[in-house]
């Protein structure tokens, strides 16, 4: 089995659990797996068969985007770890303008 720890925005979806554990040979196949157990995870990692943007994943503290991305093979064992991305810094009125055109995106989550 694979062991997917699962960050707290998304812990909604299964029922509080931080890791939950599936079969998959691909990140791609992980994410379809996971939205059958949990439904609505699939719309929340992914965009047209592409990881979103924002989200971040880890084959065992690799990133997926500098190995295969969604076709990035797995096996029994692996540790997964999806990541939403957190942004942060200076906050001004053009800071503000950009948060709130692109607020709903990462809402969403």
């Amino acid at each position: 089995m694979i062991k997917v720890r699962i960050p707290t925005p998304l812990q909604k979806l299964t029922n509080g659990k931080a890791e939950v554990e599936c079969s998959a040979k691909t990140v791609a196949e992980l994410v379809d797996v996971l939205d059958k157990d949990y439904p609505g995870m699939k719309d929340r990692l992914s965009e047209g068969g592409k990881i979103r943007r924002f989200i971040n994943i880890y084959v065992n503290e690799e990133d997926i985007r500098f190995v295969n991305k969604e076709e990035t093979s797995l096996k029994d064992g692996d540790a997964i770890s999806i990541v939403p991305a957190i942004a942060g810094g200076n906050w001004n009125s053009t800071s503000s303008q950009l948060a709130a055109s692109s607020a709903s995106e990462y809402d969403y989550i």
